[in-house]
């Protein structure tokens, strides 16, 4: 066992140590020079002993203090394409989309990462102009209070498809409060009609920096990053951050796997039934486990606030659900590389609204 290992540290910086039988293993900070460049460098050093006492030394430089890392809040009213935005950025689905407004109910946070830094990106549900449900009023507060949270960067955007009116001037109230470097996107400039883009010419005297992108076609995305990561801060290197980097999973969700199965089946209700019973259901997963034959058992319960909406949702001779959990099993055996099987099934509930949500 190496009890101790001294190292020069008036060279290296200040070392922490510790000791596991035959593993040392310690954090140094120093700095490297390259060219008139000055890095400040977090250094994680593992050592082996094997017989004889022999040490073999393993140096992996783990992050620079000169990369970037920040939050980035994306804020619009329902629909404007801010999960798909989300998605095709980060390069997998990790937030739903739909044709209809108030698809996304919660806040999605997703990491994007490159040799610049990071951005962890938060999608924030559209805020409502006239929230009469309970949902509807439940979300806005939600994303009023998360708006409050520590950004760095505020994505404010808009969709020139569109008209102007007083839920997109509610959106706009509430951007300028923010305190924050604010960056415009015009999203949507695939779409040549209708569009209303002379509505928006005003705000060009409020933004310093406006994109117009194609969130669908992934067109334009690059500058935009761009431009998020010259507002971002410089995050000093830590020993917490470095051993943090081996734990990381990517893309960063807080959402864990049952949320995420459910909205997967929840956005199949908002593409195949009508307008009405989307925003009556919400589903719930049970349980997700492995089974013999290497395949995945998903048990899930749509939850809807009527009985008729109940029928719609199961179809004639169960075809509706049929082909609800037929597009949701193919799209997680797509994303899992295995075969799952997906019992799914449909309750009344009036009061999932206020118990969930």
């Amino acid at each position: 066992m190496i009890e101790e290992v001294r190292w020069p540290t008036s060279k290296v910086g200040q070392a922490e140590r510790r000791v596991s039988d035959k593993i040392y293993a310690c954090f140094l900070r120093g700095r490297l020079t390259v060219g008139r460049k000055t890095l400040d460098l977090v250094i994680l050093v593992r050592i082996q002993a094997p017989q004889h006492f022999q040490v073999n030394a393993l140096i992996c430089i783990l992050f620079m203090s000169n990369k970037k890392s920040g939050t980035v809040l994306l804020i619009g009213r329902p629909n404007v394409g801010k999960s798909t935005f989300l998605n095709n950025l980060i390069g997998q689905k990790v937030a739903i989309t739909s044709p209809k407004p108030q698809t996304t109910r919660f806040p999605i946070k997703a990491l994007y990462e490159d040799e610049r830094g990071k951005i962890i990106f938060v999608d924030t549900p559209g805020i409502f102009g006239k929230a009469e449900d309970y949902l509807s009023k439940k979300i806005n507060k939600r994303t009023e209070r998360l708006i409050q949270t520590a950004v760095d960067v505020v994505l404010y955007m808009v969709d020139h498809t569109r008209r102007r009116d007083f839920e997109e001037a509610k959106v706009l109230g509430i951007v300028r409060k923010i305190q924050k470097p604010k960056i415009l996107v015009i999203n949507k400039i695939d779409i040549q009609e209708p569009s209303y883009l002379p509505q928006y010419k005003f705000l060009e005297d409020e933004f310093k920096d406006i994109f117009q992108v194609s969130s669908l076609q992934k067109k334009h995305l690059k500058p935009l990053v761009a431009k998020l990561f010259t507002y971002l801060p410089k995050k000093p290197a830590t020993e917490k951050t470095a051993e943090a980097e081996e734990k990381l999973a990517y893309p960063l969700l807080n959402i864990d796997s049952k949320i995420f199965v459910g909205e997967l089946i929840r956005e199949k209700i908002f593409l195949k039934t009508g307008q009405e019973v989307p925003y009556s259901a919400t589903v719930v997963v049970d349980e997700i486990a492995e089974r013999e034959n290497n395949f995945t058992y998903i048990k899930a319960r749509i939850l809807t606030t009527h009985d008729r909406y109940k029928k719609m949702l199961i179809g004639q001779g169960g075809k509706k659900i049929k082909e609800l959990g037929s597009m949701a099993r193919k799209e997680l055996e797509l994303a899992l590389g295995k075969r799952v099987f997906l019992d799914l099934t449909v309750e009344t509930d009036p009061h999932w609204q206020e118990v969930l949500y």
